[in-house]
């Protein structure tokens, strides 16, 4: 799908040959002096068109416009928000098989929210998972083109939006396939062939072999339950000068965990194929910085294996020696994300890095939490918490700051080892980030918890592509870009 945007009037807009003209109305609009602008204003004094986000009036072949049909949509204060619900509507209503070329026209100036609400909404309304179809039903829409009357001002912000949209739509994919086609080998591959397209991009994939000679036991453990050979996936943008700190992003690759011998309820198991969403999304953002190309550093890392159960499979009990020579007593093999985590902080260390952040669908007691619109956000950090919460609130991708209370990782503690992998179910969002913290001491760290926000149940089965936006905006955020060379 291509995105344009073109500095357009209303009635320039309207002159494009398009299947569908999509006009996005707020409560401040006021008509210019043209014809087709004069009968949107009526619409709206008439009560035929309402401002009110969601609500929409349809139109076919109406004489001052190109378009096969035009779309009236209200998006109320022209918030990202009230866009991002203007524009869904409009779509669902629009589904055809005819739909290939859409117009998104401003009826007021666009400001950068709005726009980027709008791109991102039109994207998630049109994507199809098309992998293992048969007779796949591809995406029909292949042309959007946004007619803001200010594209000049927001022409930065509509570039991001785009790459956002490339990488959201990468983790979608990756976290949609089955177990059986997202093995930790193909993810490598993946992450391979990332490298392999961008010249600032490099790619590094660790077997069996290099884990176990790090001392990485923790993630052995895991992995050693499945015929699958474990991966571990280190990705670099380098688009700074070697002396600028990266950012660490590290991504939970599970791409299939049946709980291990604390095994998972048969009913919705198939989900946990979504249990890489964490290292999907590190695949996203890589995505949407070979596009944008920004000066800054960042390291992706990917510990990836299923929890699978083999006679070899690890058992409630055992102890296990983590890299950074910690011992783990495991109670629950279903807590098996931890494990895998606290190896990748501990190797994260050797990049010294300005900020490390881990992003895992880690556990359900964030979702009993938060539900499914806001990720679970910890760290003992405050200015990097401040800074994710503000990149969520910008990508229209929320997050919500979790205590780290000492008192909650009091439930770790066991005779047999340093310390558990689980505490009670009280809290277990955030014993489990306490878990983690005891990994991440020699810099500044925090953990996402998108247990609730990574995919969606249902009718509407499938991958959100959550937490790309957010995270994109956090390395892109001011302070964050550094001169290339300096």
């Amino acid at each position: 799908m291509n995105f344009e945007l073109k500095p357009l009037s209303l009635v320039e807009a309207a002159s494009e040959k398009c299947d569908v003209l999509l006009l996005l109305v707020a409560d401040a609009y006021k008509p210019a002096k043209d014809g087709f602008s004069a009968f949107v204003g009526r619409a709206i004094k008439e009560g035929d068109a309402l401002t009110k986000a969601g609500k929409l009036l349809a139109l076919y072949k109406h004489p001052m416009a190109q378009a096969t049909r035009v779309l009236l949509a209200g998006v109320g204060d022209g918030s990202a928000k009230q866009v991002r619900t203007g524009v869904m509507a409009a779509l669902a209503g629009a589904k055809s098989d005819k739909l290939k070329k859409l117009v998104v026209a401003f009826a007021s100036p666009a400001t950068a929210p709005a726009l980027r609400a709008a791109v991102s909404a039109v994207a998630d309304a049109s994507y199809s998972f098309t992998t293992t179809k048969s007779k796949p039903e591809a995406r029909v829409l292949q042309t959007v083109l946004l007619a803001a009357a200010n594209a000049a001002d927001v022409q930065a912000e509509f570039e991001r939006a785009v790459a956002i949209v490339a990488g959201v739509e990468l983790a979608k994919e990756w976290a949609n396939r089955p177990a059986n086609h997202a093995t930790p080998s193909l993810l490598a591959k993946a992450a391979e062939g990332l490298a392999t397209k961008a010249s600032k991009i490099s790619c590094e994939v660790l077997g069996p072999k290099e884990v176990a000679k790090l001392g990485m036991g923790a993630f052995l453990a895991v992995a050693q339950g499945s015929e699958e050979p474990l991966r571990f996936i280190v990705l670099q943008y380098n688009g700074a000068a070697k002396s600028v700190a990266p950012k660490v992003l590290v991504g939970k690759g599970i791409t299939f965990d049946s709980g291990g011998i604390s095994i998972k309820p048969a009913a919705e198991m198939d989900e946990m194929k979504f249990d890489m969403s964490g290292a999907a999304s590190v695949l996203g953002v890589f995505r949407s910085l070979a596009a944008l190309k920004p000066a800054i550093n960042v390291v992706g890392l990917i510990p990836s294996c299923e929890n699978l159960i083999n006679g070899r499979a690890v058992k409630p009990g055992d102890v296990v020696t983590s890299m950074s020579g910690q011992t783990i007593e495991i109670l629950n093999t279903d807590a098996e994300g931890r494990l895998v985590l606290c190896d990748a902080l501990t190797y994260a260390e050797r990049f010294k890095p300005e900020s490390v952040v881990d992003i895992a669908t880690l556990t359900g007691a964030c979702v009993v939490a938060l539900g499914g619109v806001r990720s679970g956000l910890f760290s003992p950090d405050e200015a990097l918490a401040k800074a994710l919460g503000a990149a969520g609130d910008a990508a229209q991708d929320l997050c919500w700051p979790m205590p780290l209370d000492e008192e909650y990782g009091e439930g770790l503690k066991t005779s047999f080892a340093d310390m558990a992998n689980v505490a009670g179910r009280a809290g277990g969002a955030i014993s489990a980030a306490k878990y983690l913290q005891r990994f991440a001491g020699k810099y500044p760290w925090a953990h996402l918890d998108i247990a609730g926000t990574a995919w969606k149940s249902g009718a509407s089965k499938g991958a959100t592509g959550r937490p790309v936006g957010l995270l994109v905006e956090y390395l892109l955020a001011p302070g964050s870009t550094v001169p290339a060379g300096k």
